[in-house]
């Protein structure tokens, strides 16, 4: 198909000449540039009073027409504000970014590309298309008929039948889909929750916090530029994960509805994918989530300050001590199962730490160079690495993750160490477990109060065994939050599901499965 154009033509006239006056009468520009990131884009996007049914982004890098999946999924996120259930928009962008900032040896055909900074882009993109809606949304237009008078009204079809519509000689067949196929939520529609405001509890004192979240007056930018990998290492390593890529899996997490925490002991959460229910190991989801933001972010983590320093010394000796207490509750349920009198205890953790503290600070360059684990040759800790924003990992498993680095990373190869690393390194920020909560036992109790005549201090007794820890509870509800609003949004945003998740993935339930069921009842 030849398309022919003016040359002097507009880019509203050739959107007109090619997409039709109905979207190119609906247009507003958009204008974004950033030094910093080192971007500028321009573009046109619709407006409130015009949608359709399927998205159209007119992606253009460097004047080549290319996709970004991460661009479409956000821009949609913004219009399911201002357009109806349904309703998709049209938008063109254009992007100049270095040629050096772009990757695009991702896709066999060069069709998809990856970019620096691809998050802070796209957010400022984000921002100025809600910025012109905002602007523009002050009235709509809708489109009425009246019938005219002595005209029937139009009877409605009848459920199930075919909708047959005659425009210019032509008949249009639409069929209403079946109940069992129609899907009951909407991953990109906004819960009520979303705009309540945030009631964080404070941290706890110490090191017991399970999960800790800096607040963002906390966070300081830098000028730094971004450092592009050319380690052949990272580069096999990223192709590791791409080579283990479960596509069906990758975009049933791309557009799940978070549902809720079904066991924070076992780190169980249930999410919906289209028609189906699923159980899904939030730990191992987080897990693999987190060792590729290590890959992709390899060199340009963000630093976690600790102010004061922490001793290495203090920290590997903690770890110790917990090591020490693990082995020893499994050494004594050994011993009792097969009435071994060999306690085993000859190990040498001093000598251990002091090899680890030594490992650690020989290496403690290279540390803060790739990894933002900032080690001074005093033995103090000063700065652990900040993979994501808006949530930082359990202090409580900082000890044994340092303890972890001496025997459990292969620092004689180049690609083992960064491999091993970052695979502690990822261990170390999935959100730890929680003991069981508490089941509400008010209708048992008072069962038993008829039945046996309870007085009222028993009761008050059997309540307050049942009465959670309040710092348990808060770390339960922050759990919850951040799950719901941090990780999982993440997860759908930019994780690719290795086949390896399939194993932490239950599907409990099947909407079509259900309904042959009450179909043969």
């Amino acid at each position: 198909m030849a398309i022919s154009t003016s040359a002097s033509a507009s880019t509203i006239d050739r959107i007109r000449h090619i997409h039709g006056s109905a979207v190119a009468n609906e247009l507003v520009q958009l204008q974004v540039t950033d030094p910093r990131l080192g971007f500028s884009a321009e573009g046109w996007t619709s407006n409130a009073n015009y949608h359709v049914k399927r998205t159209t982004v007119l992606l253009f890098i460097n004047h080549r027409a290319v996709e970004s999946t991460a661009i479409k999924k956000a821009i949609e996120q913004v219009y399911s504000v201002f357009l109806p259930k349904g309703g998709h928009p049209f938008i063109y962008i254009s992007l100049d970014i270095d040629p050096k900032r772009v990757d695009v040896n991702i896709h066999p055909t060069k069709r998809e590309v990856h970019f620096l900074h691809e998050d802070e882009v796209i957010e400022r993109l984000c921002d100025e298309v809600r910025a012109q809606l905002a602007n523009v949304d002050t009235s709509r237009t809708f489109m009425t008929q009246t019938l005219l008078p002595g005209i029937a009204t139009p009877a409605t079809p009848v459920r199930g039948e075919a909708d047959t519509t005659g425009s210019a000689g032509r008949s249009t067949i639409r069929k209403k889909p079946y109940e069992n196929n129609l899907i009951r939520t909407d991953a990109k529609m906004r819960k009520i929750t979303s705009m309540l405001a945030a009631n964080q509890p404070a941290p706890s004192e110490g090191l017991d916090s399970n999960v800790a979240q800096l607040p963002d007056g906390d966070y300081e930018r830098n000028d730094r530029e971004r450092i592009p990998c050319r380690l052949t290492s990272i580069k096999e390593l990223r192709a590791d994960v791409r080579d283990q890529v479960h596509n069906d899996l990758t975009e049933m997490i791309a557009g799940h509805t978070y549902i809720g925490v079904v066991d924070e002991r076992r780190r169980i959460a249930a999410i919906q994918g289209g028609v189906k229910l699923y159980l899904v190991d939030y730990g191992m989801l987080c897990n693999e989530y987190f060792y590729q933001v290590g890959l992709t972010d390899f060199g340009n983590f963000g630093t976690i300050r600790l102010e004061p320093p922490m001793s290495l010394r203090s920290l590997l000796t903690l770890g110790a001590e917990h090591e020490k207490r693990e082995t020893t509750t499994s050494d004594s349920k050994d011993a009792m199962e097969t009435d071994d009198d060999d306690d085993g205890h000859d190990f040498d953790w001093a000598e251990a730490i002091r090899k680890v503290e030594e490992q650690l600070i020989e290496r403690r360059e290279m540390l803060e160079e790739y990894f933002a684990l900032v080690i001074t040759a005093d033995g103090e800790l000063r700065g652990l690495p900040l993979l994501m924003k808006g949530y930082t990992p359990s202090l409580a498993k900082l000890p044994s993750f340092l303890l972890r680095l001496g025997p459990y990373v292969n620092w004689l190869e180049e690609k083992e160490c960064f491999r091993t690393f970052l695979v502690e390194l990822a261990a170390f920020y999935v959100p730890g477990s929680l003991p069981p909560e508490p089941l509400l036992l008010s209708s048992s109790s008072a069962a038993g109060a008829g039945a046996g005549g309870t007085s009222d201090e028993q009761q008050h007794v059997s309540a307050e065994e049942e009465e959670e820890d309040p710092e348990v509870k808060a770390q339960r509800a922050q759990l919850k939050r951040t799950l719901e609003h941090v990780l999982f949004p993440a997860c759908r945003t930019r994780l690719l599901a290795t086949k390896g998740l399939l194993k932490g993935v239950l599907e409990v339930a099947n909407l079509k499965g259900l309904y042959r069921v009450f179909e043969r009842c």
